[in-house]
């Protein structure tokens, strides 16, 4: 065996038992949740058992850790990603009178995506069907709009989220006035 898996099995008893404890998860919680008996789970965080790929993999899920980051060295620092309000990419031309500005990473596309939307009065975002199974949240910070998808139609305040299907036609019209909002989109 080489020194550094000899160091990777050293360290992987106490980070699993520092990601379980960190959650405040019993042996009991980690075993039902990863498959993996409570006598195995806490062999391995003694270090009186080598994990599997598998177990460990079982155990990882579980737990919701980096896989790769229990079996790395040294904790990278924390970081701190800072976009600046100018750096901010945006759409001008979807919609009338609808700027839309994309505050998700770029590799979240698809997945989870974050926009503001700025919206004149009278404006409109009209929205053909995303993928099958796209949901959309809105939270209206300020002023109000006319919300609909598929043949629903609600009117939505500032303050008030609406959370609708995204996987048929949808439309977010302002009404009384400009609107600032948040849209999450799910599964795009």
């Amino acid at each position: 065996m080489t020194d550094n898996s000899d160091a990777i099995l050293t360290r992987l008893p106490a980070r699993l038992k520092s990601a379980r404890t960190g959650q405040g998860l019993s042996l009991d919680a980690v075993a039902k949740l990863s498959g993996v008996s409570r006598s195995m789970v806490s062999q391995i965080e003694r270090g009186e058992s080598s994990p599997t790929i598998a177990t460990l993999w079982n155990l990882t899920r579980a737990l919701q850790v980096d896989f790769a980051g229990l079996l790395e060295g040294a904790k990278a620092p924390t970081q701190i990603e800072v976009l600046r309000a100018t750096d901010v990419p945006t759409i001008n031309n979807l919609g009338s009178g609808c700027r839309i500005r994309i505050l998700s990473p770029p590799e979240e596309a698809g997945k989870h995506e974050v926009y503001e939307l700025l919206i004149d009065d009278g404006g409109v975002l009209d929205s053909q069907p995303h993928t099958r199974g796209a949901r959309e949240h809105l939270t209206v910070l300020e002023g109000s709009v006319e919300l609909c998808s598929a043949d629903a139609t609600s009117t939505v305040h500032a303050g008030d989220t609406a959370r609708y299907a995204a996987d048929v036609h949808h439309r977010i019209a302002a009404v009384s006035g400009a609107v600032r909002a948040f849209l999450v989109v799910q599964n795009a």
